[in-house]
């Protein structure tokens, strides 16, 4: 069977099949998928033949009404996530800027669903309330890859997303490393559709802003510069690794007073054109 570039992906259960999983492109060109759902309007897609936005398929003619959008990668399919800390291309007023980038990993159990699935505040960052978002676009690997020259990157994206690099602060500056506590389970929501990079042939065109409840926390534009290619040295990137790409200031953590995750905030990741908006709801760890 051919397969058919694709613009838009999302990975979503249907209204009418409940215990199905799909994947579908949306019939609105423009649709923002996140804010339409959590308004509750209707968004339909039209069904992909394969089962996974790493092999999509064909598009066909029947169309699903979306009832929950998942991430647009299953947990299966991420391997590990990786992160970009304190991206000079994104400047953080409130923080040194290094000459090499940080690098921090996420695991798989971290990848989370979109809003309605509840985002959770594990135990430990309930205590010392030290919650924070951070606003990220992700780049999806389409193509396993190792060593890869600048130049040649490109040829291994597959699209992007949104994301919200969950991060309990307290435990993230207890600790010379930031695995742990950027780790915890759910704590990388990503999605809600994977935006083909033909539709975005310039990364840094993308605007990012972050808002918690109404709120603008974060705004700014986005560049990408050169990180499958950095991530790549000595590393095999597998086909569905999902890079986070560091987060702009405006982070809880460098505001006065220092704004916090809790029980019951929403939090909007917005990145337009294309993307669109990740919502997520907190709920505590019981």
């Amino acid at each position: 069977m051919a397969v058919q570039n694709f613009t838009r992906l999302v990975r979503f259960i249907p209204k009418a099949a409940p215990s199905k999983i799909l994947i579908g492109e949306p019939v609105s060109p423009t649709v923002d998928v996140g804010g339409a759902l959590f308004k509750k309007d209707d968004v339909y897609a039209h069904v992909w033949s394969g089962n996974s936005v790493l092999a999509p398929g064909v598009k066909t003619e029947h169309k699903e009404l979306v009832d929950r959008v998942l991430s647009p990668l299953a947990r299966d399919e991420v391997g590990t996530i990786r992160c970009i800390g304190l991206n000079v291309s994104l400047t953080r007023a409130d923080l040194i800027i290094p000459t090499i980038r940080e690098r921090a990993t996420k695991p798989s159990d971290s990848l989370a669903d979109p809003w309605p699935a509840p985002t959770v505040l594990p135990r430990v960052t309930q205590a010392d309330d030290t919650g924070d978002y951070e606003s990220e676009l992700a780049i999806v690997i389409g193509k396993t890859c190792k060593n890869v020259p600048k130049e040649e990157a490109m040829d291994y994206v597959l699209g992007y997303t949104a994301a919200n690099d969950v991060s309990s602060r307290g435990c993230q500056f207890a600790q010379s490393q930031w695995c742990y506590s950027k780790g915890f389970d759910g704590s990388c929501p990503i999605g809600p559709a994977l935006v083909s990079k033909s539709l975005i042939p310039d990364p840094s065109k993308l605007h990012i802003r972050g808002l918690k409840n109404t709120d603008v926390m974060q705004d700014c534009g986005i560049d990408v510069p050169e990180l499958v290619s950095f991530l790549s040295q000595g590393t095999t990137l597998r086909a569905g690794t999902v890079i986070i790409t560091g987060t702009p200031a405006g982070v809880g953590e460098g505001k006065s007073p220092k704004v916090t995750l809790k029980k019951g905030d929403t939090f909007s990741v917005e990145i337009l054109p294309h993307i669109g908006t990740l919502i997520n709801q907190f709920e505590n760890e019981a």
